[in-house]
């Protein structure tokens, strides 16, 4: 399918690697022109040489913390005018709901909703002014089925949904749409992280907390982020414009609910 965005620019955060790489990729083979974002200055720069090559599109890296005012000013001044933004940041350590202070969930709040708030606010005023536009921000399955030990990303990210409920209502009228993308677990250094706590924690190897976590997955395996991907360029698409305000759930059926 021609996703009909050739020629289009796309800001795509945190994406040297996991999800925020597989939906830059994705955008590419599209034919979009990315400025792509990471704090790793090294591994951004092979990201966007891998990409230029595969696909021959412009891209334009910046290194910085996309959490902080000078960060964000960074990479918005490298994507003023793009016509679609993907919002992406690591999520906040897990622990247990008497662990965390005010501070933690400052922290969480600042990276997870109020940093993709920001970019919208920078970047909506463009795509409204040229009648098209498209937003995708990468949240978390968590948002439908909290998952207990992440509380402050429950938190952080219920958040910017419900910002999005209405602020979506309120551009699309312009020809611009605002959606979240919602994962479930993938193969992603993520992934590795949450394995590895509960590999120690259980005294078992990764490979069977793997394991142990694909088996409650109806899919049994882990999502890959190629896939991801390839659902954040389709709502990117000129054919996605009647999906306002969702929250799409990529987690191979693991949470279960009629609706």
């Amino acid at each position: 399918m021609d996703l009909e965005i050739r020629g289009k620019r796309a800001l795509v955060c945190a994406s040297s690697k996991g999800l925020g790489r597989g939906c830059a990729e994705a955008l590419a083979a599209a034919g979009v022109d990315l400025v792509i974002n990471s704090r790793g200055a090294e591994a951004l720069a092979a990201t966007a040489a891998a990409i230029r090559k595969a696909y021959g599109v412009n891209v334009t890296e910046v290194a910085a913390d996309i959490t902080s005012e000078n960060g964000r000013a960074a990479v918005l001044k490298a994507a003023d005018g793009v016509d679609i933004l993907v919002t992406n940041a690591g999520g906040p350590p897990p622990g247990m709901w008497s662990d965390w202070d005010r501070e933690d969930f400052i922290r969480a709040i600042d990276a997870n909703m109020l940093t993709p708030i920001a970019l919208m606010k920078a970047l909506l005023p463009g795509m409204i002014e040229k009648g098209w536009g498209r937003v995708v921000n990468i949240t978390s399955q968590s948002v439908k089925s909290p998952i207990a030990q992440l509380g402050l990303s429950n938190a952080a990210r219920a958040g910017l949904t419900g910002y999005v409920a209405g602020t979506s209502r309120q551009v699309a009228p312009h020809g611009v749409t605002i959606n979240n993308l919602l994962p479930g677990i993938h193969a992603t250094d993520r992934a590795v992280s949450l394995d590895g706590g509960v590999a120690k924690a259980k005294g078992i190897t990764i490979e069977q907390a793997v394991a142990e976590r694909s088996a409650t997955i109806p899919v049994r395996r882990y999502g890959t982020a190629a896939e991801f991907g390839a659902t954040c360029a389709f709502l990117c698409s000129a054919h996605a414009g009647f999906i306002v305000g969702q929250n799409i759930l990529l987690d191979g059926g693991a949470m279960n609910s009629t609706l």
